[in-house]
């Protein structure tokens, strides 16, 4: 393997890096003082600055008007997004458009990708099932109409959808009456479609979606069944880069401020307990950028190896869900008090970091998914 970015890839970061700049992570009220979400929308003039930059169009295919880049490209927009909290579905939104361009038909590829592009159509993704624990495409069953061959109808539940209120459409996985997963493109103002508010750890704000005798065409659903499962991976393997980007700009925080921060007339970044601890979070960083890479490089390519990529996607979440609620926590307690003041932005990194970690889910489920990988995969 070679973990070599392209001039591409590194040309995107530096657009990503251009963009990103202008983010302000203590734009909207701090979720620790919000009654509430902190907001009702996402942040739509970044949005736009993204789509003018071309980032929203860059995993997209050259025939729908973007740079054809794969999900390493992607997990690295998303790096720089994470570093300086950025509220805007760019995870959820290029995930579908990915997915759509690799399973969807040519007539829905046509009718989403270039509005995608030009940043006019945003997606999310139902991808926590009824309670966040079980497979998300056993929450909702798709079937045909009685009698019919034509669309399909949609009856389940979707919880902690992020973005659901200001999302064009919701991807939501389905299983079928024979067991298949399938993918539907729902538009979140529809027939049968109802929206209950919830928020988030981090304050943002989330719906659980309710779908109660949904009609969808078959242009608008995806009946290829490895089409959630790639997405779910890609899903996860992007949330592991945010925790990556987020882990990396709180330890470069955390190191600024033992560096000026003096106790006994020396700075506390010179004190031996001080530097293990720092040096500790430093290597679950690599860690976690070594294990994301190696998840994303196994989907951008459809390499084998001795397991799927979905072990590597599993060794890649125990690193991210564990390493970014250590980087956070170290961060915290070197920053003593002043880690918990509002007008200090660290306080918002750990309600994100705490948000991711709860989105990936606990080591321990992912050691046990690898578990029985290798069991079903004996390696020899």
């Amino acid at each position: 393997m070679d973990f070599t970015f392209t001039e591409e890839h590194l040309a995107a970061v530096e657009a990503a890096k251009a963009v990103f700049s202008s983010v302000v992570p203590d734009a909207v009220p701090s979720p620790a003082m919000a009654v509430g979400a902190v907001a009702d929308e996402f942040d739509r003039p970044l949005w736009a600055r993204l789509a003018d930059s071309d980032l929203l169009s860059l995993v997209l295919p050259p025939e729908h008007g973007g740079a054809g880049l794969d999900p390493v490209a992607l997990c690295l927009l998303l790096r720089e997004s994470a570093k300086v909290l950025a509220r805007v579905p760019l995870l959820e939104t290029s995930a579908v458009a990915m997915a759509v361009a690799r399973f969807g038909s040519a007539e829905l590829r046509e009718a989403v990708l270039p509005r995608i592009a030009r940043g006019e159509l945003v997606f999310t993704v139902g991808a926590n099932g009824r309670t966040g624990h079980d497979p998300a495409e056993h929450a909702v069953t798709a079937r045909r109409p009685a009698g019919s061959t034509d669309g399909w109808v949609l009856d389940g539940v979707q919880t902690a959808v992020p973005w659901a209120r200001c999302a064009d459409r919701v991807a939501v996985p389905a299983h079928t009456e024979d067991g298949r997963a399938v993918l539907a493109l729902v538009p979140n103002v529809h027939d049968g479609v109802t929206l209950f508010d919830q928020v988030s750890t981090n304050g943002e704000l989330l719906a659980e979606v309710r779908l109660d005798t949904v009609r969808v065409d078959d242009r608008d659903l995806i009946d290829d069944e490895e089409a959630w499962e790639w997405l779910r991976g890609l899903l996860a393997t992007g949330s592991c880069a945010l925790a990556l980007g987020l882990g990396e700009r709180v330890l470069a925080m955390t190191a600024d401020y033992t560096g000026k921060r003096e106790q006994f007339g020396f700075p506390v970044a010179t004190f031996q307990a001080v530097a293990v601890h720092t040096a500790d979070r430093y290597i679950d960083l690599r860690a976690m950028e070594a294990t994301l890479w190696q998840a994303a490089w196994r989907i951008s390519t459809d390499a084998g190896g001795a397991l799927p990529p979905a072990g590597d996607i599993a060794v890649a979440k125990i690193w991210a869900s564990e390493g970014v609620r250590r980087v956070v926590q170290t961060a915290q307690h070197l920053h003593g008090g002043f880690g918990a003041d509002v007008e200090y932005p660290l306080h918002r990194y750990h309600a994100w970091a705490k948000q991711l970690e709860l989105s990936l889910g606990p080591a321990a489920a992912h050691e046990e998914a690898l578990g029985d990988l290798l069991a079903a995969h004996p390696l020899g």
